[in-house]
């Protein structure tokens, strides 16, 4: 129940002044008269004074509290001041506010120990990936000025192998400044009707040489669809097909297949990228979309990649208001699955 002060100094008071009254009234000398004096007086006294301490004393200072954890949790230094007798018991409002303002800063608290943690291990990461590439290319590099650039074979040869590992570090850089411009917001997306089977037509024909060197065969389904109209940006949908495509050659196994299957419905094209090779085992399907998370960190750096893909593809798809669903199982495969809204076909 929510009292007022005056309501609390109202019960207070009939509460002395009838205890008062009950002790007088055994007293053989006291009269009715003095009875209702003292009661009057006992009454009145009782009253101002449990009313002045509750309310000036009590209050208003805890109401004071609570207006200035308001202030501060709204940024607000220009808030009227309402009544208090018109207000619910601040004791209460003063509690709720600030078991509400402990929770949520036990929670940013929190978020800035993960954020903390996120940050030292991606610096951690960066370092190692930077450090990969360069100290290879020192070391070619060093070679070849040791007396290997004599040799013209020697010296071809290392310098293809620098060249390589400074490609390594140029991807990085470049995979990591569109992470960061996607991240941030920088990166803004144009979206606008694009063929996506074409696009992954393309794509296709571009892998076409990876393929066939793991012998990979690429399947298109249904075999009879003509066009994929959707909306998405160009360029950043190409680059998540062309990741998810690349993923499914490079990680599936040798003599594998892809299939790449376009389900329409009423508004969306739901688009699924399946491979028949390893797997993922189920500890590692929720941290893929890491930055730098490798599921077999050796065999990734022997493919190639900066690590950066699906993290820069989650945010592309998360621009394009859709996610990412991956679903896998060890030695049969894995599958991605994303949707995009249908173009809308022009009436002639």
């Amino acid at each position: 129940m929510f009292l007022s002060p005056r309501w609390i100094a109202l019960l207070l008071a009939t509460l002395i002044t009838s205890i008062t009254l009950a002790f007088l009234s055994f007293v053989p000398e006291v009269s009715m008269g003095m009875l209702f004096v003292a009661g009057i007086s006992c009454f009145g006294c009782s009253f101002f004074f449990t009313f002045y301490t509750i309310d000036i004393l009590v209050f208003r200072e805890v109401n004071l509290i609570y207006k200035s954890i308001q202030k501060l949790k709204i940024q607000d230094f220009h808030i009227p001041r309402k009544s208090l007798l018109k207000s619910v018991n601040p004791l209460k409002k003063l509690n709720r506010e600030i078991s509400n303002y402990v929770s949520r800063k036990q929670e940013e608290i929190e978020e800035l120990k993960r954020m903390e943690l996120f940050r030292r291990e991606f610096l951690a990461d960066v370092s190692h990936e930077l450090k990969t590439p360069i100290f290879a290319a020192q070391g070619f590099v060093h070679t070849l000025l040791d007396g290997a650039k004599d040799d013209p074979v020697v010296a071809t040869r290392f310098l293809k192998k620098a060249a390589k590992s400074l490609d390594g570090l140029d991807a990085l850089v470049r995979d990591l400044v569109v992470l960061t411009q996607v991240e941030s917001g920088d990166l803004k997306m144009q979206f606008e009707e694009v063929d996506l089977l074409q696009i992954t037509e393309e794509i296709i024909e571009q892998l076409e040489e990876k393929a066939k060197k793991r012998e990979t065969k690429i399947v298109i389904k249904p075999k009879n669809l003509e066009e994929c109209r959707v909306i998405a940006d160009y360029q950043r949908i190409t680059q998540v097909m062309t990741n998810f495509i690349d993923n499914a050659i490079k990680y599936g196994k040798d003599k594998g297949k892809v299939e790449i299957e376009f389900e329409e419905d009423k508004k969306s094209f739901t688009i699924s990228i399946e491979d028949n090779g390893p797997g993922i085992p189920q500890e590692h399907l929720y941290r893929i979309f890491e930055r730098f998370y490798r599921v077999d960190k050796s065999r990734s750096r022997e493919t190639g990649g900066t690590g950066l893909g699906l993290a820069i593809v989650k945010h592309i798809l998360n621009a394009h208001e859709t996610g990412i669903n991956v679903t896998s199982k060890v030695d049969k495969g894995t599958r991605f699955t994303f949707k995009l809204p249908k173009a809308e076909k022009e009436i002639h």
